[in-house]
């Protein structure tokens, strides 16, 4: 079992690097994806000043950062957050991590009162898709004004 617990400073170099080989496994090294987002090399803090937004990452036995996600407002909304920056290292995967994470994910929208989880992702992570179609999101024929991830091409909406 692994730990998931929020995300600290001394986790950044880890999570980048593993959100960024994810990106580029799947092609999706580009701008408008998450690869090129300015808050990389400080996600942590980004996300502790960042309001009604919280990060967390799953770590193994020796504290070693293995996948992350997090949440954070919906720009000119109010209801609706955003899971964010979801990405598994390959040897944690098929553990169920993404799972829970989206569970914890939604569990912690609901505490800060969102009303909805909006996911940006791309049709180049099946595997993404099919679980967020497994979990009863919706899909969108098109994007959520405000969204800063322009190179992504599919878009999903839950109600919580």
């Amino acid at each position: 079992m692994k730990l998931i617990r929020e995300m600290l400073p001394k986790d950044n170099p880890k999570m980048k690097l593993i959100l960024q080989k994810c990106l580029r496994d799947a092609g999706l090294d580009k701008p408008g994806t998450a690869y090129f987002d300015p808050q990389l090399d400080e996600l942590a803090q980004y996300y502790q000043q960042l309001p009604r937004a919280k990060y967390w990452v799953a770590v193994d036995h020796q504290d070693q950062v293995i996948g992350g996600c997090g949440i954070g407002p919906v720009e000119s909304t109010e209801d609706i957050c955003e899971l964010q920056k979801l990405y598994i290292d390959p040897i944690g995967r098929g553990q169920g991590l993404s799972k829970q994470f989206i569970k914890l994910s939604m569990q912690a929208a609901k505490d800060l009162n969102y009303k909805q989880m909006y996911i940006v992702t791309d049709t180049k992570l099946p595997i993404a898709n099919k679980l967020y179609q497994k979990l009863n999101f919706k899909s969108l024929d098109v994007p959520l004004d405000g969204g800063i991830h322009s190179g992504c091409d599919t878009w999903y909406l839950k109600s919580l």
